[in-house]
């Protein structure tokens, strides 16, 4: 059974998306991400409705979905922390704060905190080198230069959800 369908509106939005492209395969990547905006994640529900809505195979959404870390195959936490741990961030310090996050809150990596307010994920190249360590929340907002004093600050700022772009 397929619970997930788009509204008129973003059904309009996609309509507007095809004109830029010329192959309904390009279609796909935009489609996941306004999926996984909407949700948080990409289920096998919504897979299955996008192959249906842009009568693509089943298995090449998958594909697409499974080929790129940027969507979410699972549920993760209103804030989802990804932690940068490659060369530069690791030097400074990222495996100290990935897992000072990870006794923090409880969780490991890929981990949901009980109350669902936080995820946690080890993740590859941030591309934020020159400030690191750095982490990404909710594939939005970079926290750079980070240290534990932050970390707790901004921890404390997302518990109290009075986040404000500071750092």
């Amino acid at each position: 059974m397929n619970n997930f369908k788009f509204s008129k509106e973003e059904l309009k939005q996609i309509e507007k998306i095809k004109q830029r492209y010329l192959d309904k395969n390009s279609l796909l990547l935009p489609v996941l991400w306004m999926i996984q905006e909407k949700e948080g994640w990409i289920s096998e529900e919504a897979m299955a409705y996008v192959g249906e809505l842009l009568e693509i195979p089943y298995s090449t959404v998958l594909g697409v979905a499974s080929f790129y870390t940027m969507f979410n195959k699972k549920p993760k936490g209103k804030y989802h922390l990804q932690v940068c741990t490659n060369v530069s961030c690791m030097l400074r310090g990222a495996y100290e704060i990935f897992q000072y996050l990870s006794k923090k809150l409880g969780i490991k990596n890929n981990e949901i905190t009980a109350d669902g307010l936080f995820s946690l994920e080890e993740v590859e190249c941030l591309g934020s080198c020159a400030t690191s360590p750095v982490i990404q929340v909710n594939n939005k907002e970079y926290y750079e230069n980070l240290t534990k004093e932050k970390i707790d600050e901004l921890i404390e700022k997302f518990r109290t959800h009075l986040v404000e772009k500071e750092f």
